[in-house]
């Protein structure tokens, strides 16, 4: 039977569902029992692929999930379908579809066990008289009652009728209907895994902010959020309580809706979905929303122009994509343009001819208009799959300045750096969008003549398709000129050429020019480990699973009531609320008797989970997880940080450390002014101080030879503490920038800078080989060189 639309006016149907069938509850499902006249009723989470089985039957299977719990698993069942009604069922299944299943067969499930599903699976067919009812809001897929002919058809009579939950409501652990505002969004990125993530943080009349993490393997499948201040309506995300905050996150059947924000725009939803509901009584919650956030949420952003762009500036850009060309692994270059003229010269970036798409003749038309951006990283994918002739939003661009060889003159390079601080992202607008019709007509306006008759303000400005790259050149043999590096000590050492480097005997001290054609590793962050001085060992920094882990199996044993309150700490003690009742204790360490501000408390906890213990460590200056035992309070397992302050957790060696009862920090406490450094609290506790260091290979290079030198540092050489890296964003893209200049992508050998840097040289050896190595030393990367 063909696939026919169910329509809904006014929240009613066509036609009623069959009056003999009676809703039937999962759990009520069981082998043997007459469901003739029943139905059951839930959401598609999981649909495979269309199959054959071996005599040519076709063969579709579902997973639903019931209405009435959204968060169990044990709540969902296999729906097994086969013959014509597989076929097409498979054709237009959707995630999140409501499905209604009645006529079917209940089979003991030999899955239950492995998917923790129901422990029964249904099984459907046309052969059997099985009738299958979809609501994508709403469609009726197929059905075929027992009473019917082949060419009648039943509807539904059930049209949703959603409940929506402000957002100081929201409880951890449930799946809600919500509308809000835009705040703050990151377009769509590729995640760590295959999927796409988009995060966008909503606010509404409460006064709550919930900070959403969205995920799908298709990008258009996301909310279609071009601004702040758009509204979005979500159906079915799941609500989770971290560090004290709840966030959402996608659940089966998440689908949304984008409206604009702005009072008085034509209510119009955005969304890849082809059928969804949106009833009468929801234009009044769109423009109550609207008139909120007009006087409640700032929208007001940098220039939006070219032609108002301002060095060091980061801005949000509207514009048309006129061309792109793959520079290097990690870069892509988009030529844009919006239709007005950057004061400030532009530089080209380089490209070969062959490698640059686009319409020649509109490129050699808009030369003196566009202008290039160069994308790194993680938003390559996405810029190498864009259309030419597109319309773009690109956030969070750089427009950074950079000297030509006349001091006197400069131009701005625009870059969109790696990662999505900030919001930075690429967002395809579509052609009914507002700014992009606006944008459109003025585009259509502009006298392409006067552009191309328009001086060139710039000897960096090149013709993006014909380049001799004569200024590029000259531009890049001064970069190679600045002092990338500086050098801390040893003034007397005379640069010496890695030739004789090689060829001489360990140990000693030289000073060297080189570029830096390499490095490792590539992904930064994994460059940090931890070291232990007395051992020399390294290891790499644990993962906070297991400090949940550890925390967790801490928890299974009670503080003891005895240790309380002594001399030198005060203990509070309660009982959590949740089913396990767990009863924490924290300890705050008192100076003369007497409790100190929290911003300068030691305190210690027993009991408590990871999210609780960085709630603490926001609040209070150190933070220590301990258990009790029968006569005093311990550390944990040191494979769990003995220490935490503000972001950073401190670990200590398990070979060289002897810990000591935690009583020995009353000598500490008893101190005039106990500053609680991490250093000295581990050598009160016999702890062996981890410290974390950079670990990098770079492999150097001067035109005589070629070695690899390791970097050993704790915060000298990149200025930014080892310590602080993998907690804050910002460090990282500085590191990364750094990166960039001392080893620009893409770049060959001799546009490389040159760095000059004290390496020592040293043997290693061991029973089977003997080895000289090189470690960077005391020199460190010059301030102004980001």
């Amino acid at each position: 039977m063909p696939v026919q639309l169910l329509k809904i006016m006014k929240e009613q149907s066509e036609t009623p569902l069959p009056s003999h069938l009676q809703k039937e509850d999962l759990k009520h499902l069981q082998e043997g029992s007459d469901h003739t006249n029943k139905y059951i009723q839930g959401i598609v989470v999981l649909s495979y692929p269309l199959t054959k089985l071996g005599d040519g039957t076709d063969f579709f299977k579902i997973v639903l999930q019931g209405v009435d719990d959204l968060c169990s698993r044990i709540n969902s069942i296999n729906i097994l379908i086969y013959g014509k009604m597989a076929e097409d069922c498979a054709k237009v299944t959707r995630h999140g579809d409501t499905f209604i299943v009645a006529g079917f067969k209940v089979i003991k499930s030999p899955t239950a066990r492995e998917d923790g599903r129901h422990g029964c699976h249904l099984e459907v067919s046309e052969e059997d008289g099985s009738a299958i009812y979809c609501l994508q809001f709403c469609n009726q897929i197929y059905t075929k009652p027992r009473t019917a002919t082949a060419s009648e058809t039943a509807f539904v009579s059930i049209a949703p009728k959603y409940v929506y939950t402000p957002l100081n409501q929201l409880k951890d652990g449930t799946i809600v209907n919500l509308y809000g505002v835009v705040k703050f969004f990151k377009p769509p990125y590729v995640s760590k895994g295959t999927d796409f993530c988009s995060v966008v943080t909503l606010v509404d009349p409460s006064n709550v902010k919930l900070t959403c993490t969205l995920f799908n393997g298709n990008p258009d499948s996301l909310p279609k959020i071009y601004k702040v201040g758009d509204i979005v309506r979500f159906h079915r995300i799941k609500i989770r309580e971290y560090n004290g905050q709840m966030q959402g996150i996608t659940s089966g059947g998440f689908a949304s809706l984008t409206f604009d924000g702005t009072v008085g725009a034509p209510v119009v939803p955005r969304t890849s979905s082809k059928v969804y509901t949106f009833m009468d009584e929801e234009h009044k919650t769109i423009e109550e929303l609207r008139v909120w956030a007009a006087s409640n949420i700032s929208v007001s952003g940098p220039a939006a122009k070219l032609s108002s762009v301002q060095p060091m500036l980061f801005f949000d850009l509207t514009c048309q994509l006129v061309g792109k060309a793959k520079v290097d692994g990690s870069s892509f270059l988009l030529k844009v343009w919006d239709g007005t003229k950057c004061p400030y010269p532009t530089w080209r970036v380089p490209v070969e001819a062959k490698d640059l798409e686009g319409e020649r003749v509109l490129l050699h038309q808009l030369r003196n208009l566009m202008v290039d951006i160069l994308v790194y990283d993680n938003h390559v994918q996405l810029a190498k799959s864009l259309k030419i002739g597109s319309f773009l939003r690109i956030y969070s661009i750089h427009a950074k300045q950079a000297s030509a060889d006349n001091e006197d003159v400069s131009h701005i390079e625009f870059h969109l750096h790696g990662g999505t601080c900030y919001g930075r992202g690429i967002g395809v607008l579509p052609e009914n969008n507002p700014d992009v019709k606006e944008l459109k007509t003025f585009l259509e306006s502009v006298d392409l003549a006067d552009s191309q008759n328009m001086e060139s303000m710039s000897s960096m400005e090149l013709d993006g398709t014909f380049s001799d790259f004569t200024d590029l050149e000259s531009h890049l043999q001064r970069c190679q000129q600045l002092p990338v590096t500086v050098l801390t000590d040893h003034q007397d050492l005379n640069n010496t050429e890695l030739k004789t480097v090689i060829n001489s005997t360990a140990p000693q001290q030289y000073r060297i020019r080189a570029k830096l054609r390499t490095y490792k590793p590539q992904k930064l962050h994994q460059s940090v480990k931890l070291h232990c001085s007395k051992c020399n060992s390294l290891q790499e920094v644990p993962d906070g699973d297991v400090f949940d882990f550890i925390l967790q199996r801490s928890a299974m044993t009670a503080p003891n009531p005895e240790l309380h309150n002594t001399s030198w700490y005060d203990s509070v003690m309660w009982t959590t609320q949740d089913q396990k009742q767990r009863e924490i204790a924290i300890h705050f360490v008192k100076h003369d008797e007497m409790l100190r501000q929290p911003e300068d408390t030691l305190l210690m906890i027993e009991g408590g989970t990871l999210k609780e213990v960085w709630k603490l460590t926001k609040r209070f200056k150190c933070v220590i997880p301990v258990r009790s035992t029968e006569v005093d309070l311990e550390l944990l397992d040191l494979s769990a940080p003995f220490l935490l302050q503000g972001n950073v957790k401190y670990y200590g060696c398990k070979q060289c450390s002897a810990p000591k009862p935690i009583k020995s920090l009353s000598f500490m406490a008893a101190e005039q002014q106990p500053s609680w450094d991490p250093t000295e609290i581990a050598q009160v506790l016999g702890i062996e101080l981890l410290q974390y260091v950079f670990i990098m290979k770079f492999t150097l290079v001067d035109g005589t030879g070629a070695l690899n030198a390791y970097l050993f540092d704790y915060e000298k050489f990149f200025q930014i503490p080892a310590s602080e890296i993998l907690t804050n964003s910002f460090l990282q893209e500085k590191m990364q920038m750094t990166m960039n200049m001392l080893c620009p992508p893409g770049r060959k050998l001799g546009d490389l800078p040159w760095l000059e840097c004290f390496i020592k040289s040293y043997n290693v050896r061991d029973a089977m080989k003997h080895q000289v190595c090189y470690q960077i030393f005391d020199t460190t990367v010059a301030e102004d060189v980001v």
